[in-house]
């Protein structure tokens, strides 16, 4: 395998930053040019326009991204998601990105276990660090300018991925078998020495090594005492102070209150309810009913009660 990993008929894609030095880009295309023949293009393209480049997926076997000397190129999740879209199954990426040792407050800059990550959930596969070096003070310089950082403790980290043997959202019928083997039953067999482990005989049970709890040392006297039936029952809803019986009223509040319901006597509003219709007003529910004694309980069918 020549450098960066590029093989003669592979098809390569290029990715730089507008601070990768226009002289080294160029080197770097005419380098990979030669090691694919003179019969494979190489796509050059610009981090910033990836994602509106169009490629068709699966379209390359390489992508370096970062690679060109001086280079600040950062790789978002967006970005290396497109990056596996666009390589084939089984292609390689490239990649080199500047990190800090230690993640701090400048959200641009990742370490390299999180650039790994990113790497990782992205959807490519194999992901490793190659190596991992330190900036000279003037390459550090240049990418604190460009990447507005103060720190002194920037690295670059090269870093190799690969896209799975297979294309996003690919999909195969699974093989399986539900047909029983002759002889056997649907039940896994057991293990001899596991159920042996587990199983108790009676030479077990006689054995004077072996202690026996009784049970009944694990009950003491409050437990062997006859609870008292009062106790085991229920509160009643009056109990509870409610005024209206549950949904499912089992302690008869309901059935008492409406007893209370059906028993209950209309007041009258003008105390001549008993002197019969003559005295009655138009909305007495006595109406067409015989006089009767003051104090006297007449029953009136439900649907004949109503405000007086």
């Amino acid at each position: 395998m020549g450098e960066y990993g590029v093989t003669p008929g592979q098809r390569v894609a290029i990715v730089w930053d507008n601070t990768s030095p226009v002289e080294a880009l160029k080197d770097l295309v005419n380098k990979v040019q030669s090691l694919v023949g003179a019969d494979n293009s190489v796509s050059v393209e610009n981090v910033n326009q990836l994602l509106l480049s169009a490629h068709k997926e699966s379209s390359f076997d390489v992508i370096l991204s970062g690679m060109v000397p001086g280079s600040t190129a950062q790789h978002s999740m967006e970005l290396l998601a497109e990056v596996a879209r666009i390589l084939k199954p089984g292609g390689r990426v490239l990649l080199k990105e500047p990190v800090v040792t230690e993640s701090g407050n400048n959200s641009k800059i990742k370490t390299a276990a999180k650039l790994l990550t990113t790497l990782t959930l992205s959807g490519l596969v194999e992901v490793k660090e190659l190596q991992k070096e330190a900036l000279t003070p003037e390459e550090a310089q240049s990418v604190g300018e460009h990447l507005d950082y103060q720190g002194n403790d920037l690295l670059i980290v090269q870093i190799e991925g690969r896209k799975p043997n297979f294309e996003v959202g690919s999909s195969t019928q699974l093989k399986l078998s539900f047909a029983k083997t002759p002889g056997r039953s649907g039940k896994p067999s057991l293990d001899p020495a596991a159920a042996k482990l587990w199983t108790l005989s009676a030479n077990d049970m006689n054995d004077d090594d072996m202690d026996l709890l009784d049970s009944d040392e694990l009950l003491d006297s409050e437990d062997l005492k006859k609870p008292d039936p009062s106790s085991l029952r229920a509160p009643s809803c009056k109990e509870m102070g409610k005024k209206k019986a549950c949904k499912n009223c089992t302690c008869g509040l309901a059935e008492e209150l409406e007893q209370e319901k059906k028993s209950s006597q209309p007041k009258s509003a003008c105390g001549n309810c008993y002197l019969g219709d003559a005295f009655r007003c138009a909305s007495c529910p006595y109406l067409g009913m015989p006089a009767f004694k003051p104090g006297e309980k007449i029953l009136l069918p439900e649907n004949q009660l109503h405000d007086a």
